[in-house]
């Protein structure tokens, strides 16, 4: 997870300062933890995710001193412009399986799953299916789940399913959130 300094509006440069976190979880018990204070790679641009923020999460990723068995990523994978996004992007570099997790698709399209957790609907782009909804609670909005790195679909929904019990937000997500911005906060 990367942040940004607060009160910035605008698309940001390259060199904002940044605040990446990764962080290794099996169940509740947090294994790792890193974080990394950082630059920005550019400013931020639809579907060049990867170049603002991948740096400064590969640099987090590879700090870790447990290596993960799959990455979670706030990114898409093949619903992308060019099919490749940054979940795809890490995966690549760091050799490891990835999963993209975000609030919404990129530009994929589908209908929200029934209101009961688990349920799932596919995420399509150009009649392939890249993605899927998934809804993590019930009554809560349902995430955007990408495949990503060497993942498929079925896969990556439940991987986020089981790393969701009780939350909208996959928990190695949520933690990584709390130690970037912690991190921030004590720049």
């Amino acid at each position: 997870m990367v942040c940004f300094a607060r009160h910035q509006t605008g698309r940001g440069a390259r060199g904002d300062p940044a605040w990446a976190a990764a962080a290794v979880l099996r169940g509740p018990k947090r294994l790792a933890a890193a974080t990394v204070a950082c630059r920005a790679g550019g400013p931020y641009l639809p579907g060049l995710l990867a170049i603002r923020e991948g740096p400064s999460l590969e640099a987090a990723v590879r700090r870790l001193e447990v290596s993960p068995d799959v990455l979670l990523v706030d990114a898409t994978g093949r619903d992308h412009p060019r099919a490749a996004g940054m979940a795809i992007h890490l995966g690549a570099v760091l050799r490891l399986a990835t999963v993209g997790v975000t609030h919404r698709p990129l530009l994929a399209a589908g209908p929200w799953p029934d209101d009961r957790r688990g349920a799932s609907a596919p995420l399509v782009l150009d009649g392939e299916q890249v993605g899927a909804w998934l809804r993590t609670r019930a009554g809560a909005r349902p995430l955007a789940i990408h495949s990503g790195w060497r993942t498929t679909v079925e896969v990556a929904v439940e991987i986020v399913l089981r790393a969701t019990s009780g939350y909208r937000t996959p928990a190695p997500l949520r933690c990584a959130r709390r130690l970037a911005r912690s991190a921030r906060a004590g720049a």
